[in-house]
């Protein structure tokens, strides 16, 4: 880079060579990049008017229960009639379901007739049950008398209604078939009441098939895809307790402690981080195992409430626990062993972190610096959730388009009515959009947060390493505050588009991702030309982009801080620095930013072991409460612990890598002899040079 900085990030020389003392990162300085701070707002109005519309069209209640043949969502207090603590979808008609379990069937489950109850019927021992429509018409009685008689009100039927009750069209239908609940829907077991049958039979009913389609249609619906994402989605917003305690409170309290530790325990803390780094994940990858059903008897079970021993009900949650648990302990294996591997650099990596230990100790306020940042993004996120439980719920409830040759008796109308077509819940295209929108809005928000923080954090260090790593009085009052005076002012733009940049080359780079596993499974090395451009291109692209993404890293933000210039400029100074002086820092820089990380995933592998052992309460395990797996939920604060911790880790990244780039810059300013590094700095920087010499030569 041409020129000195001096007058820029520190002092500058006069012309008789004396330094004048002129304060500290002062120089007129203009707001940069002011287009893309106007697209952030912009973005935020576009974001809230999305989310505003997840929260008009939007039920939470739909992710998790499911519809009757009104098109009410059970358990929904709004719904006509009431059915609040009506959360059990069962399928009345046993023949419905039979026809819609057949290979070539055109039937659909979804336009079978269902009814919201309380708790899944069972046959009597010595007579025959039924379950009756909800009371309305000639059938004068209440909801709540209706739930007291056990759903049946046979009785008080008239001659034509009993008629068409045996004929299979209601209102009153018969229980043969006991059932379970296996996630707010009663799964029919097709092993027929013998007593009930003959009851049936003696009465003139129908006839009833007694397959074991009926069992595999019904498990089929509550384990296809968009059930179990659903599923996924909701036990998001049950868990919602977890994600504070786990989430959010309990990696604000550990990353603390760690820069607490960092501050007056630097010698010790890289052995500490490397070993509860591996405990952790061991810890992690063992409850997977546990939940997967693969060691213990605490594996994972669809159903709800008691049930019979000997029926077992599999599900896609427990597939997907065992394919993480496989992942888990791949990733455990490689953890270790790099962690062997560095233990011959651990010593070098507690030298940095001294340089950061000083830092923090002279800079105080940097400890507690990270709360604003933390706040202002643990307001987001509880306004991002909520909206995304809402978007994810938003389709809007319509009959389903059916030629149905199934009638069933209307009390409204006291008569038979054929052709009636169920309902179920139609996502229009505009909904999928949405959510792809709110969750790129979420990326985008994250990482601007944590680029304001690091921003902040950078000026307040330049201040610090420019006064020559001592207390002077030019260093401005409170020099966090001041740093963010003139973020605010000056450069909101330049660190809107930095994240803006990252977040888009992250969102392509999981599409290219997406194209090449795509690929791979359509046919592993594709024959056609195009196929092989496309999957190579898709290769090549990711590597392209990778390259970019650590480009456009945290050094930007720190010549920002420093300079006053554009994300672009600022960028390209700052990789100009670097690569000037990689021999001197690659080493030192490295080997700090890996434990730094290893200490980021401390902090979010004891959030989600935490979590696992929140989910595993009664709480969670039974009634409404209930998760379907706890791998959301635990993913979910495993990411929240890795955000928190990155926004108090910056404190030490942040310090590490402005000093590191100060250095380069007095460097080049004073042909290769630093003025302003700290004695402790050189130190470093003196015995990394020598270790590396000893390293070489040994090997």
């Amino acid at each position: 880079m041409r020129g000195p900085l001096g007058a820029i990030i520190g002092r500058y020389p006069a012309s008789d060579g004396d330094a004048q003392m002129d304060g500290i990162i002062k120089h007129n300085r203009k707001c940069r990049d002011v287009v893309f701070l106007i697209l952030f707002i912009a973005f935020w109005i576009a974001m809230i008017v999305n989310s505003s519309l997840g929260f008009n069209q939007g039920n939470p209640l739909r992710l998790t229960y499911g519809l009757d043949y009104k098109g009410n969502v059970c358990g929904d207090k709004h719904a006509d009639p009431d059915l609040r603590e009506l959360e059990l979808r069962y399928w009345v008609n046993p023949n419905q379901v039979y026809e819609s379990g057949l290979k070539n069937g055109q039937f659909k489950l979804a336009n079978a007739r269902s009814i919201c109850l309380m708790e899944c019927p069972i046959p009597a021992e010595d007579s025959l049950n039924w379950i009756c429509d909800y009371p309305d018409g000639d059938i004068h009685i209440s909801m709540n008398d209706w739930i007291d008689r056990n759903y049946d009100y046979f009785e008080f039927l008239t001659p034509d209604m009993r008629n068409s009750s045996l004929q299979l069209q209601g209102p009153c239908y018969p229980v043969i078939f006991p059932s379970i609940n296996v996630f707010w829907s009663c799964q029919i077991i097709a092993r027929a009441s013998n007593m009930s049958l003959r009851h049936w039979q003696q009465m003139g009913g129908v006839n009833i098939n007694e397959d074991i389609i009926i069992d595999k249609s019904i498990h089929k619906t509550i384990n296809s895809r968009s059930a179990v994402l659903k599923r996924y989605v909701a036990d998001i917003g049950k868990a919602w307790p977890v994600l504070i305690v786990c989430g959010a409170i309990m990696p604000l309290f550990l990353s603390v402690i760690w820069l607490l530790m960092i501050r007056h325990f630097v010698a010790g803390m890289t052995w500490i981080t490397v070993i509860l780094f591996n405990v952790l994940i061991i810890s992690v990858t063992m409850f997977y195992y546990l939940k997967a059903g693969w060691i213990g008897n605490d594996a994972i079970s669809p159903i709800i409430g008691e049930s019979d021993p000997y029926y077992n009900v599999s599900g896609r949650e427990q597939n997907h626990l065992r394919a993480v648990s496989v992942l888990m302990t791949i990733i455990m294996g490689i953890a270790i062993l790099s962690s062997i591997a560095i233990v011959r650099r651990i010593l070098m990596a507690t030298s940095v972190l001294k340089v950061a230990a000083k830092v923090i100790g002279e800079v105080q306020a940097l400890i507690i610096f990270p709360v604003i940042p933390y706040t202002i993004l643990a307001i987001v996120y509880m306004f991002w959730f909520s909206a995304a439980l809402h978007l994810f719920s938003s389709g809007q409830i319509v009959q389903n388009d059916c030629n149905s040759k199934y009638c069933a008796y209307d009390l409204a109308s006291k008569q038979v009515s054929c052709g009636h077509c169920g309902y179920s819940i139609h996502y229009t295209p505009y909904i999928a959009v949405a959510i792809l929108f709110h969750l790129f809005g979420c990326y985008w928000a994250t990482q601007f947060f944590i680029a304001c923080s690091s921003t902040v954090i950078a000026g307040s260090v330049a201040s610090y390493y420019w006064a020559r790593g001592e207390i002077s009085p030019e260093i401005p009052f409170l020099p966090v505050f001041s740093s963010m005076k003139r973020l605010m002012r000056y450069s909101l733009g330049s660190v809107a588009i930095g994240s803006l940049v990252v977040s888009f080359v992250e969102s392509v780079r999981y599409i290219l991702e997406f194209i090449r596993r795509k690929f791979k499974v359509a046919n592993a090395t594709p024959e056609s030309c195009i196929g092989k451009v496309g999957f190579h291109s898709s290769q090549s692209c990711r590597g392209c982009i990778d390259w970019t993404v650590k480009s456009v890293n945290r050094n930007a933000y720190i010549m920002i801080a420093i300079m006053g210039k554009g994300f672009f400029r600022a960028s390209s100074i700052a990789t100009g620095l670097i690569v000037n002086n990689i021999l001197r820092i690659g080493r030192v820089n490295v080997i700090g930013d890996v434990i730094l990380f290893l200490g980021k995933l401390c902090v979010s592998l004891s959030s989600a072991v935490f979590a696992f052992l929140m989910l595993d309460t009664h709480k969670y395990r039974s009634a409404h409460n209930k998760i379907s797996s706890p791998l959301f939920p635990v993913l979910v604060c495993w990411w929240l612990g890795y955000v928190v911790a990155t926004l108090f880790f910056a404190v030490v990244e942040m310090s590490i890598d402005t000093i590191i780039l100060s250095f380069c810059q007095d460097s080049e300013e004073h042909q290769g002899n630093a003025q302003y590094a700290p004695p402790l700095l050189l130190e470093t920087l003196n015995d990394q040079s020598e270790m590396q010499r000893l390293t070489q030569g040994s090997s």
